[in-house]
């Protein structure tokens, strides 16, 4: 490790803008890649409240922010906001990575779907080719789950939501391989992904009852706080093979260093800064 030296007027400057994001781990995982290659980069937690998410985006090209992560509840509004948008953050409808350019112009980006796949295959040693998902939730997150799950060759990505219009255009991310299903119907996937809040801090309950789960299933939290919910207990319990959000933490901040540094992110420095 190269230990960097205190920030000075040259130190670039990035963060992550959430409400709330007091609790979030992306300081520590950026920090650790910073003092890993030795640049003159610091990694900050700016609280921005519901509803200011394009004063956000404004204030980056102002104080010259090289980059943000953007967390809930700032996805939809700074990819309105930002000058420039890619083509996956665009049909997404949601970006977590902003990009600030030479040319000053702000950038909006999704790294979630490619931090969720490189997470999974990495962790479980399966790739997604020809696997049959099923995913619980429409929001944002979801959103980019089932995007990325599409394009990684998964056989089908299965939508579960309680409103059924958005589980419709959930699905239709996901091309011909895209599908609505039931809570109560999941047996026949492989993978079956938490992209829900429920089971996160104050939001208690299972997203959906996991006493189906077999042997050879893999069940995957998008939370990682707390690192072990309800729901991966019980899927373990009927004999799935859990993950929680931390894979997908870690992968999808890999992408936005990348993205940010221009450099190869050092993975290892970055997961040993993730809590045991």
């Amino acid at each position: 490790m190269i230990l960097r030296a205190a920030p000075t007027g040259g130190t670039a400057v990035a963060g992550v803008i959430g409400d709330p994001v007091a609790h979030s781990l992306s300081p520590a995982l950026h920090n650790a890649a910073f003092d890993a290659t030795g640049l003159d980069w610091t990694y900050l937690a700016f609280p921005v409240t519901a509803g200011r998410g394009g004063e956000a985006v404004a204030a980056m090209k102002t104080l010259g922010v090289r980059g943000l992560s953007v967390t809930m509840p700032h996805k939809e509004a700074v990819a309105e906001a930002a000058d420039e948008i890619t083509p996956a953050a665009r049909a997404l409808g949601v970006a977590n990575c902003l990009v600030l350019g030479d040319d000053g112009n702000v950038t909006a980006h999704n790294t979630d779907g490619a931090g969720f796949v490189r997470g999974f295959e990495a962790w479980s040693g399966s790739q997604l080719l020809g696997m049959r998902v099923a995913v619980l939730g429409a929001g944002g997150a979801a959103r980019a789950v089932i995007d990325a799950c599409a394009r990684a060759g998964a056989s089908e990505v299965r939508v579960v939501n309680r409103t059924p219009e958005k589980a419709e255009r959930a699905a239709a991310l996901a091309g011909d391989v895209g599908t609505i299903g039931r809570a109560d119907q999941l047996g026949d996937v492989e993978v079956i992904v938490n992209a829900t809040p429920i089971g996160m801090g104050d939001n208690p309950g299972l997203p959906c009852d996991p006493g189906g789960f077999t042997g050879g299933q893999f069940a995957v939290d998008l939370i990682y706080h707390p690192r072990e919910t309800a729901w991966l207990v019980a899927a373990a319990t009927a004999g799935a093979r859990t993950q929680n959000g931390l894979a997908m933490l870690l992968h999808q901040a890999a992408v936005q260093f990348r993205l940010w540094t221009g450099i190869e992110p050092p993975l290892d420095a970055m997961e040993s800064a993730l809590p045991g």
